[in-house]
């Protein structure tokens, strides 16, 4: 479709194309980004992202026991299941009233920290900078690359390459020394999170009270022993990234309106303190701010709030665009949380999953995704909150709250100083990490292998710790614990790519609700009663386009760069459709280039 109309000065007729990605495929769900596109002025004008694939946990949940629950949900995700199984048991373990032993909560920790490296590592180098690398840059950018090829690498005395062309090289698809490399660190890190939780990515030794992993020295030096293998790598991967998204902002003068929103990013925290934590709700900001990954929401640049009692209690899942019917004039399951503060009925403790399939229509309901939103009690707004992809909030939050200071990793409350000690080749290595000036593309995968080093920082502290325990002969990984009549319980984790919570409620000592909300549903939530565009949707419509090819042979890089930033799941295969019934397929996967009829 081209339509003219009056637009400011400057700006030529639109030439507007619809243009649809759908599946980006992923673990949860079937995920299409539907767009318009004008051509004429280079920007995406329109933007509505869907799910086709109805999931249903919720409503299967209720009835079970509820010490099953981790083992349960984390089937929810073939990818990040150990972070469901270990946000489940932080609810649990609220309801029931039981505290782990420290040694455990280190144990969970290092868990974590391995799947932290590990899935981060292998979405960056296998996935996301499959769209920066020399073979797409080549398709989509030709200038940009000849550019690069004559732009010396500033930082290449630490990941040894000269020029920036010659890092996207590197990137290539199954032919790339660091996407090859990429691949051996996710085995390494693998066994790291299967010496710590049994087995990836449905955690076998997971339980609320505790773990099962044998807390044996060798459990801990293997652990020690993988970690020093990648340390090297950590620090070349920040370096390179730095490069290339640098040179980005500097070949394409403008490229930060890209992918770019305001800033309204959610972190849940992550890495319990054992010396703290005790999962009781009333000392819930206590333990939380205690974290080793602060929780916090930042709005325009500023800390909003770090207190989990009141990020908890600001939750609320809304509908407008999803297939579902409401629940607002059933009982609620929770008036007041234990501290007495009321509980809003469409917040997760209080919602009925009831499914209704329909049409998918862009002016009425088009997705199986809700739409959650955080309530500002000063603005009375509901705020789309984004991840950042999971480490942009996870970092941005910490380095405002200025809570972290360890011998590692320090909050400074401008920043985020993390030290990596000496590894195989490269010295021990500082690297500062400090909040940008947009919430865009480029700065959400930036911030990617910042968290890396952050996640293997932290897990250097855990193993000493840790170990510290072992020689002292505290070995106890597991405390007993009743099941309750009735009881209610919320834990709260950062799942790889963000915000992940679940919340659960008890009666006759089964499940009589539980509702998890992992950060997909925030970041492709669709537009909300009010209106509101979820974060794909408002990252998107708006954007400029800097790809070089016309509508006839358009790739939608840049569209992929900004869904993707977000980390959602796995997304392997793009089907593309562009107006008129005319359809090509493309794949944006690890196989650069494969074309599947």
């Amino acid at each position: 479709m081209t339509t003219t109309e009056s637009r400011p000065t400057g700006r030529k007729p639109a030439q507007i194309v619809d243009m649809s990605w759908d599946p980006i495929t992923r673990i949860i769900g079937n995920l299409g980004i539907y767009t318009k596109i004008d051509f004429a002025n280079q920007e995406v004008v329109e933007c509505h992202s869907t799910s086709s694939l109805f999931r249903g946990y919720s409503v299967f949940m209720k009835g079970k026991d509820p010490r099953d629950a981790g083992f349960i949900t984390s089937r929810i995700c073939g990818i990040c299941g150990d972070n469901h199984t270990t946000c489940s048991n932080y609810a649990q373990q609220m309801a029931y009233g039981v505290k782990p032993p420290k040694l455990a909560e280190h144990i969970t920790n290092l868990g974590e920290a391995a799947e932290y490296i590990f899935d981060h590592t292998i979405f960056q180098d296998n996935l996301v900078f499959v769209d920066f690398c020399e073979a797409m840059v080549k398709a989509t950018n030709p200038g940009v690359l000849a550019r690069a090829e004559r732009t010396d690498a500033p930082r290449g005395d630490v990941h040894g390459y000269r020029t920036i062309a010659e890092i996207m090289k590197a990137f290539n698809p199954f032919e790339g020394e660091v996407y090859k490399e990429a691949l051996k660190v996710s085995r390494i890190t693998r066994e790291m999170f299967c010496l710590m939780e049994g087995r990836h990515v449905h955690p076998s030794t997971l339980y609320p009270g505790g773990v099962g992993t044998m807390p044996q020295p060798s459990t801990f030096t293997d652990y020690l022993s993988r970690l020093m293998r990648v340390i090297d790598f950590v620090k070349k991967a920040v370096a390179m990234n730095d490069d290339v998204f640098d040179f980005f902002y500097e070949a394409l003068p403008g490229y930060e309106e890209v992918g770019k929103r305001r800033i309204l990013l959610g972190c849940w925290g992550a890495f319990q303190n054992p010396d703290v934590v005790d999962y009781r709700y009333a000392t819930m900001n206590e333990w939380g701010r205690a974290m080793y990954v602060t929780p916090g929401i930042v709005v325009d640049g500023k800390l909003v709030t770090n207190n989990l009692i009141d990020i908890n209690l600001g939750l609320r899942i809304m509908l407008g665009s999803s297939f579902y019917e409401d629940w607002v004039n059933e009982d609620p399951f929770v008036t007041h949380d234990p501290l007495g503060n009321p509980v809003d009925m469409r917040h997760p403790w209080n919602q009925t999953t009831v499914p209704v399939p329909q049409k998918r229509d862009f002016d009425g309901n088009y997705s199986w995704v809700m739409s959650p939103r955080w309530y500002h009690p000063d603005t009375g707004d509901h705020l789309a909150l984004d991840t950042g992809g999971g480490p942009l909030a996870r970092l941005w939050s910490t380095a405002l709250s200025g809570l972290v200071d360890t011998p590692y990793v320090k909050a400074t409350g401008g920043g985020i100083r993390i030290t990596l000690p000496k590894g195989e080749k490269l010295p021990e290595t500082t690297l500062e990490w400090r909040p940008p000036k947009w919430s865009n593309t480029l700065e959400r995968d930036r911030a990617r292998p910042y968290f890396i080093a952050y996640a293997a920082a932290m897990a250097l502290q855990f193993l000493e710790e840790a170990m510290g325990m072992l020689k002292s002969g505290d070995t106890k990984v597991f405390e007993n614990f009743e099941v309750p009549d009735e009881s209610i319980g919320c834990g709260f984790h950062e799942a790889v790519r963000g915000v992940l919570s679940h919340h659960l409620v008890i009666r006759d000592h089964k499940i009589a609700n539980y509702h998890p909300y992992p950060p997909t549903p925030w970041n492709a939530s669709p537009r909300d009663i009010y209106g509101t565009p979820g974060p794909y949707e408002d990252a998107v419509q708006g954007q400029p386009i800097f790809e070089e090819n016309g509508p006839d042979d358009f790739k939608g890089v840049d569209i992929m760069r900004t869904v993707r930033s977000f980390d959602p799941c796995l997304p392997c295969g793009v089907h593309m459709y562009m107006g008129k019934g005319k359809t090509l397929t493309t794949v944006h996967s690890p196989t650069y280039g494969a074309n599947h009829g």
